[in-house]
């Protein structure tokens, strides 16, 4: 479970989240609002990027305060660029760096690497230059750089937006298969028409908490 309780989060002298209280429990929650809302602070307060000012945040039980590292080894994080996320010359090597400090041997680092690789559609471009892929493809790459750690959570800021309709449409389909709970922060709403449950947030308030049509509907409304 992921409860935030009265959060508030304050940036200088700017107030960017404002008594924030919600428990999420469901498998695939989404986060939407206009630029400046406060959402991408909400999902990066999941993984203890950033730390409320008052009020707490805690990630099965743990304190984001005390726990921060612990918490972060159970909470995989997906940003809008990939490219901020790419750090190794190759495709497998980028994947493989994220393994090591888990004390693993070569062999079974080598295993794990290729049996993601081969899960996403990325076997055939394990050696090339990872900053040569396309758009979809290096997303892709920055999931299974994450997902190989076995994270219980994935947050992802904006998963689509850099993406066309194809690649916006096969991680669509990717997130259906994943058995982490997912939070998902996004501008893309049919993205997320079959998620569990859907959070606006306006002005750093959650201002609707309901099933996407009804949550949708009504950030529709507050946009117009």
């Amino acid at each position: 479970m992921i409860r935030l309780e009265d959060v508030h989060v304050r940036l200088g002298q700017r107030e960017v989240l404002r008594g924030v209280t919600a428990s999420l429990t469901e498998r695939r929650v989404g986060v939407v609002g206009a630029n400046g809302s406060g959402k991408s602070t909400l999902a990066r307060l999941v993984n203890g990027l950033v730390l409320p000012s008052s009020g707490t945040v805690t990630v099965s039980g743990l304190d984001t305060r005390r726990h921060a590292a612990r918490i972060r080894r159970g909470v995989g994080f997906v940003f809008t660029d990939p490219d901020a996320q790419i750090v190794m010359p190759t495709v497998a090597e980028d994947v493989a760096f994220s393994l090591r400090r888990k004390g693993l041997t070569r062999e079974e680092v080598e295993r794990r690497v290729r049996e993601i690789l081969e899960r996403y559609g990325l076997g055939e471009h394990a050696d090339h230059p990872a900053h040569h892929l396309s758009g979809g493809q290096k997303q892709l790459l920055a999931l299974c750089s994450v997902l190989v750690l076995e994270p219980e959570i994935l947050v992802m800021d904006e998963p689509t937006t850099l993406l066309d309709l194809r690649h916006s449409r096969q991680v669509a389909a990717l997130l259906r298969t994943l058995p982490q709970q997912v939070v998902v922060v996004t501008h893309d709403l049919p993205l997320l028409e079959d998620f569990d449950r859907v959070l606006v947030i306006d002005e750093g308030r959650i201002v609707a908490d309901a099933e996407p049509a009804a949550a949708i509907g009504h950030y529709r409304k507050t946009m117009a």
